[in-house]
């Protein structure tokens, strides 16, 4: 790297020198821009809402960002939480605070700034809904905390296929923006349709949008006739693993219903 930094970068060959502009741009946060904490508390915007809609202080102020709660416990980073009270804290005595990671600030010097500030002990204060005006039926951790902007915005990564390329070995299609591919359909998704009973739903995703040949040559062709029959056959990764199957020697065939 060293090296690469000293002889710069490598100009190509008839030219005296280049030149590169970078061109900075302010943009404002939509739905879906990735953001991060500083303790690997990383998530997309899920929804914006008019500063007036926003939970308040009992002193009208409104927050900035609502963060969800089950984002800490089982991912065990408690610091953001201690981070947000500290802000707090330091916000209302004016202090500036280092805490190095391995050298941080302890609990009990949290509470004491918290108590010297004269705000709860728990960092807990009641909030009310922006909306209705009522208090919400618990106290609330608020506080400052840093939140960084992700270089993963939502426009640049926005996406759409119709039809695209297809994997020659599974005949699935690709993946990614820049290969023109499919969205991933992976485990999870198929438990959230299998727990909602989509049935055909699902049949359809993992068929004849994916990999079944036969099928979605059919289904495009009633598509365009206007007949809305599904006949799903049989997807190639099924085939894929028979091949696989066959190679390790294992003599594994489909037999019909009737043989059955």
């Amino acid at each position: 790297k060293i090296e690469a930094i000293e002889q710069g970068d490598p100009i190509d060959q008839g030219a005296i020198k280049n030149v590169r502009v970078f061109v900075a741009k302010k943009q404002k946060m939509r739905v879906g821009d990735k953001m991060a904490g500083r303790h690997g508390n990383k998530g997309v915007v899920a929804k914006i809402v008019a500063e007036e809609d926003m939970p308040f202080l009992p002193d009208g102020t409104p927050i900035q960002i609502c963060l969800n709660p089950l984002g800490v416990p089982s991912r065990m980073n408690v610091g953001q939480v201690l981070e947000t009270h500290l802000g707090w804290a330091c916000n209302k005595l004016g202090l500036k605070v280092a805490t190095p990671i391995f050298d941080g600030i302890p609990e009990s010097r949290i509470q004491e700034y918290l108590k010297e500030a004269e705000l709860p002990d728990t960092g807990k204060t009641v909030l009310y809904d922006g909306c209705t005006g009522e208090a919400f039926y618990q106290k609330i951790v608020v506080g400052y905390m840093y939140m960084l902007k992700l270089n993963h915005l939502v426009s640049s990564k926005i996406h759409a296929r119709a039809v695209g390329p297809y994997s020659l070995i599974t005949q699935q299609p690709l993946g990614g923006k820049a290969q023109y591919g499919g969205q991933r359909f992976g485990e999870m998704e198929v438990w959230a349709l299998e727990a909602y009973g989509a049935a055909y739903t699902l049949q359809e995703i993992l068929t004849v949008k994916s990999d079944d040949v036969a099928g979605r040559t059919k289904i495009y062709e009633s598509l365009v006739k206007g007949d809305n029959s599904l006949q799903a056959g049989t997807p190639q990764s099924f085939n894929v693993l028979m091949k696989e199957m066959q190679s390790l020697c294992l003599d594994i065939r489909v037999r019909g219903e009737d043989a059955l």
